[in-house]
């Protein structure tokens, strides 16, 4: 089995029932500029949002990462981002996730995630996949045990989680 990294030939669409994952296009700027960080700086108005877009578009061509929008697949609103980044060594991926607030509590992550943990595995041929969150995100915490994510470290501010291809292909 050979590995399957980014970029692909066309950009991956992942569709379930409640969300559709799609490539986010500068026209998403207005909606995700709340949502929009890179290296941990969030953008503060459309422009920036935009900028931070292509540096993210850039990593994906140079096979570092794959960054989807998420969209209700009613309504078609942009209500969360989610993908993979940092690159992929040792076949491992880190799965990172943003949902707008007004969308919390309503599975639109959870859905998102089960997606992109299933292209981890079956596209890009992931053997562990992590996830980082801040100890004070207790969402986020509930959301990767829901998806049978381990808590595997713990820094000052911070918990990793991870999920080995293993249990992925078991659960």
């Amino acid at each position: 089995m050979t590995t399957a990294y980014p970029p692909y030939k066309n950009f991956p669409m992942l569709i379930s029932n409640q969300i559709v994952l799609r490539q986010v296009i500068n026209a998403d700027a207005d909606e995700i500029m709340e949502i929009s960080y890179y290296d941990g700086i969030q953008a503060s108005n459309p422009n920036e949002a935009i900028e931070m877009q292509k540096k993210i578009n850039q990593d994906y061509f140079q096979g570092d990462s794959i960054h989807w929008g998420i969209v209700d697949a009613q309504s078609s609103k942009l209500v969360g981002t989610c993908g993979y980044y940092r690159g992929f060594a040792n076949n491992t991926g880190e799965l990172g996730y943003v949902l707008k607030p007004s969308f919390e509590g309503r599975g639109y992550m959870t859905n998102a995630l089960k997606k992109a943990i299933e292209f981890g595995i079956d596209i890009i041929r992931l053997h562990k996949i992590i996830a980082i969150t801040e100890k004070s995100n207790i969402k986020s915490q509930n959301v990767l045990k829901r998806l049978n994510f381990v808590q595997e470290a713990e820094q000052d501010d911070y918990i990793t989680y991870t999920y080995q291809r293993e249990l992925l292909i078991n659960s």
